[in-house]
């Protein structure tokens, strides 16, 4: 007859690969020693632990009862308080891996495939508790194995700590497990919670896509990681290039970015931008004005749209700028000195795109090109004798 200390295991696993971490113990072999059923019921009552109450039965003598009734329930407390640590303890008393010297006690010990035979599972599993007991070794938290022998009992550290030394993924021994692990670690959780995630993304999707919360949690992992992975930033950029309304929300969100970034700048730096393109100090009440803005746009919470915002700030500092430039004579020229040249470089470039010499080899004339250029022609001879009355008479 065996027995299974996992509540949740009824039938055994076969040897070669288990997907449910069962761990199925012969029934002879030692149990970690469990205190009275009353004692614990004492314990839970003072701390306030007992989750249920079941009226008499609450504190039971286990004379009055069948043995094996009162052996399944002591094994259950052992495992409801130290959870994988009962089974670990088992593998770590009682396994010896090859390659290690059968010498006095260890002399009784046997290999971990041996012990998993014996036990129904296969060795993987096993080693993956015995590795779990090292590093718990390791940092001071349970005896080593070489003063462990079999059948010895011990006090058992908490079950809530198990999870911290244990994974029951093969994954996590690759190279993609190890750095999820880390990422888990790094992040304050169980690396096997990162694991299980990471091992079922239809799960994940399902998360993402019906609750706003993960998705949140997704968009900014998202974002950390593009910040070191250029790969992801090609892919995401393509992906929104190619849906119509992600295009749009990205020109939307760019534009406000602009308007605030016009704003910051002038409350950041002093210095505006004029519409004709020219950077010049801010004046005073213009800086005011951007700065009693920038604060009501840095106010808003993440689920505010700050969109009526910038758009309200641009067009009040826009306005403020340009009645300064009116305002101050030698501004007022540099400004329209500023258009006229930015206007005249447009023109140029335009114009020398033009290639004359299709013209010459193709059939492309018509008869309104060259009525517009004989228009473009005399609008430039205005604006040549314009600007040589408005030149400076020679002393």
């Amino acid at each position: 007859m065996t027995i299974a200390l996992d509540p949740s295991d009824t039938t055994p696993a076969p040897a070669a690969s288990e997907p449910e971490e069962n761990f199925w113990v012969p029934e002879d072999s030692p149990a970690p020693a469990a205190p009275e059923a009353s004692e614990e019921t004492g314990k839970a009552e003072e701390t306030g632990e007992a989750e249920e109450t079941v009226g008499e039965d609450t504190v039971a003598d286990p004379a009055d009862h069948d043995p094996v009734v009162v052996r399944d329930a002591r094994e259950f407390g052992v495992y409801a308080r130290t959870g994988g640590w009962a089974f670990a303890l088992k593998v770590a008393r009682s396994v010896r891996p090859g390659g290690q010297a059968a010498e006095g006690a260890a002399a009784r010990k046997v290999s971990a495939r041996a012990f998993a035979a014996l036990a129904g599972c296969s060795a993987e599993r096993v080693m993956r508790y015995y590795k779990a007991w090292d590093m718990a070794a390791d940092d001071g938290l349970v005896p080593q194995f070489e003063v462990l022998e079999p059948g010895a009992d011990i006090d058992l550290p908490d079950a809530d700590v198990w999870l911290s030394y244990y994974t029951s993924r093969n994954s996590a021994s690759s190279v993609r497990g190890q750095a999820i692990s880390a990422a888990a670690e790094a992040e304050g959780i169980r690396p096997t919670k990162a694991l299980e995630v990471a091992e079922n993304p239809t799960a994940l999707r399902a998360a993402i896509l019906a609750d706003p919360g993960t998705a949140e949690a997704a968009r900014g992992a998202l974002l950390d990681r593009m910040k070191e992975d250029p790969a992801l930033q090609t892919e995401l950029a393509r992906a929104i290039a190619r849906t119509d309304d992600l295009k749009k929300a990205v020109a939307t969100e760019a534009k406000v970015a602009d308007r605030i970034g016009y704003v910051r700048q002038i409350v950041e730096n002093g210095q505006v931008r004029t519409p004709a393109g020219q950077t010049v100090e801010a004046p005073p009440e213009v800086r005011a004005e951007a700065e009693r803005h920038l604060s009501l746009i840095d106010e808003l919470d993440d689920s505010e749209e700050a969109g009526e915002w910038a758009g309200e700030a641009y067009e009040s500092v826009r306005g403020l700028v340009a009645k300064a430039v009116e305002e101050d004579p030698a501004l007022r020229v540099q400004e329209r000195r500023t258009r006229f040249y930015s206007s005249l470089q447009k023109a140029t470039k335009v114009f020398e795109e033009l290639t004359l010499d299709e013209v010459m080899e193709e059939e492309i004339y018509e008869e309104d090109m060259l009525q517009r250029l004989e228009a473009l022609q005399e609008a430039i001879g205005s604006c040549i004798a314009a600007l040589r009355k408005a030149a400076p008479t020679a002393s």
